[in-house]
């Protein structure tokens, strides 16, 4: 059974991810809510985009830090941090990309996932 969009934890941790990307500078952040269709991995999908490999390294061990700082989780899974041109930190109910810009543009996550419902948040 999926979570309410009203559910309080699930929407503390999408805050707090979205102030770590912010935080580090992080670009065109967007959410994209998977929960009304009956096939994705996750409820969610966080992504945003860094101008540099440091850059997106950075974010994502921010939203690390965050998250573990002020709710005591780690990640299910992380990946990409050996060239940083595409990191991913799996929460369970979200999934955060932490992309380079042109490898965001190349992959299209957004498009790829139209079935999703977008909010785009001001960086």
């Amino acid at each position: 059974m999926k979570k309410k969009l009203d559910d309080p934890d699930y929407n503390a941790l999408l805050e707090i991810i979205i102030e770590a990307i912010r935080s580090k500078k992080g670009e065109a952040i967007t959410f994209l809510d998977l929960t009304h269709l009956n096939t994705t991995i996750s409820r969610s999908f966080l992504i945003a985009h860094a101008g540099s490999t440091v850059q997106a390294k950075a974010i994502a061990e921010g939203v690390e830090d965050q998250v573990r700082e002020k709710t005591k989780r780690k990640p299910y899974h992380r990946e990409g941090f050996d060239n940083s041109q595409w990191i991913l930190l799996d929460y369970g109910d979200v999934i955060v990309h932490i992309f380079q810009k042109p490898f965001r543009d190349f992959y299209n996550l957004e498009e790829l996932w139209a079935d999703g419902h977008r909010t785009d948040f001001a960086s």
